[in-house]
């Protein structure tokens, strides 16, 4: 798979992310549900913990794309939504510290919602990968 970035201003790279990607010779593709702060069974980890749930919510997005063989360099597109934008975005260094030294910063969105699927949940992130 080749990436080559597409950015006509420069400003959401200081926050780890392109404005597009041009993603070329691509054989596999991997769509990822919303992953949150669950444990394995379900259960909503990291009450009223913004930066646990974040790290959490990586840790089972690492634990999916593992499942298919594939790492978070091969993450072409990221959907986050959360319930607190600027809690979130607070701690943000923690896509910067997994994505950061991997090279890898995939188109984004960010998006405040009222709630997500299960109470207590502050933050969830979607996912395609390619390989």
């Amino acid at each position: 798979m080749q990436r080559a970035p597409v950015n006509p201003w420069n400003w959401s790279l200081k926050l780890g992310y392109n404005q597009a990607e041009i993603i070329e010779r691509q054989s596999r593709q991997l769509i990822c549900a919303g992953q949150s702060s669950v444990d394995a069974k379900g259960l909503p980890q990291c009450l009223g913990d913004m930066r646990g749930q974040i790290d959490q919510t990586l840790d089972n997005l690492e634990a999916i794309l593992t499942g298919a063989d594939m790492g978070l360099k091969n993450i072409i597109r990221l959907g986050v939504f959360t319930t607190d934008v600027d809690e979130a975005l607070k701690n943000f260094d923690l896509l910067g510290m997994r994505f950061g030294p991997i090279n890898c910063a995939p188109p984004m969105t960010l998006l405040g919602v009222t709630r997500l699927a299960l109470p207590g949940l502050l933050f969830e992130i979607e996912a395609t990968a390619a390989a």
